[in-house]
């Protein structure tokens, strides 16, 4: 079998067997592709441990950055992985190969007070206005991901109740509580600017369409650039906002977790790290001694 073949054999097992999602085999999908070009002529069967080591070099010198480099390399494992339960290979050239060591670097969020500023300058007299007003109102309040925000369903919303019910990575559904100012923000657009439309999504345009996380991401940036906020902002950004926020006002870390669909719990401790700076810069600004 070619290269392009046990590609296309390991996203289908990937997709079925482990139920990852769209974004994930996206990402499995380029990672490879880059490895394949590395790998020129050489069949991904008959590839040696050499030659998985020179794939990092390949993408140092194509100006990767070593966590950037660090998932092409898990893609690579997976792939093996998949190979030896196959019976195609009986040894694993990724096995004495270690993985770059990344730099991780802390997530950058909004203070309360520069979302405050965000949400009050969405223009919300139009109906795309009240949309966005809302969507950036439920991404705050919930910590959604952006493509569990823009495939949110009608009927994934429960505005008495007060949660939303979203389909995270891997399919795995979760249900996050969605607080008051969110939720009348929903209602505002529902009762007024979206319209009826046969879609079963949420977050329409003006033609009843899905928007698109790009679609979204060029709003959030407009209304952030309205709002003088000058920091490099994105969907992800009120991710970390949402859960920055919740940790610095005594919420439990295993419940942050749950509300963000982390698999791992040292996925969410990330956040605590945040705190600990921002104490530190505090300490530092206002103790006499520091």
């Amino acid at each position: 079998m070619t290269n392009a073949e046990w590609l296309q054999r390991f996203l289908a097992y990937l997709r079925i067997e482990r139920g990852l999602s769209t974004n994930t085999l996206s990402s499995y999908e380029s990672d490879l592709a880059h490895f394949f070009e590395h790998l020129g002529a050489t069949n991904v069967v008959h590839a040696r441990p050499l030659d998985i080591s020179g794939f990092l070099q390949f993408l140092y010198g194509r100006s990767l950055k070593p966590r950037s480099a660090a998932r092409a390399l898990a893609a690579v494992r997976g792939l093996y992985r998949f190979l030896m339960l196959e019976k195609v290979i009986d040894r694993n050239p990724t096995a004495v190969v270690e993985a770059p060591r990344a730099f991780v670097a802390l997530p950058h969020f909004l203070t309360l007070e520069e979302v405050d500023r965000l949400l009050a300058a969405v223009q919300a007299r139009s109906r795309n206005g009240l949309r966005d007003k809302a969507m950036i109102q439920v991404l705050y309040a919930t910590g959604l991901r952006v493509s569990e925000l823009v495939n949110l369903r009608l009927d994934g919303v429960n505005l008495e109740a007060g949660f939303v019910r979203c389909l995270g990575k891997g399919s795995k559904e979760r249900v996050v509580p969605l607080g008051a100012a969110a939720r009348e923000a929903v209602r505002s657009y529902l009762d007024t600017a979206r319209g009826l439309h046969a879609s079963e999504i949420l977050f329409l345009t003006s033609r009843g369409n899905a928007l698109t996380r790009m679609e979204f991401w060029k709003i959030l940036k407009d209304c952030a650039a309205r709002a003088g906020i000058r920091k490099n902002i994105s969907p992800h950004v009120l991710r970390h906002s949402f859960a920055t926020h919740l940790l610095e006002r005594g919420a439990d870390l295993r419940a942050v977790q749950m509300m963000l669909g982390h698999a791992e719990i040292s996925t969410t401790q990330i956040y605590t790290h945040v705190i600990r700076e921002r104490l530190k810069q505090i300490y530092k600004s206002f103790h006499p001694r520091a």
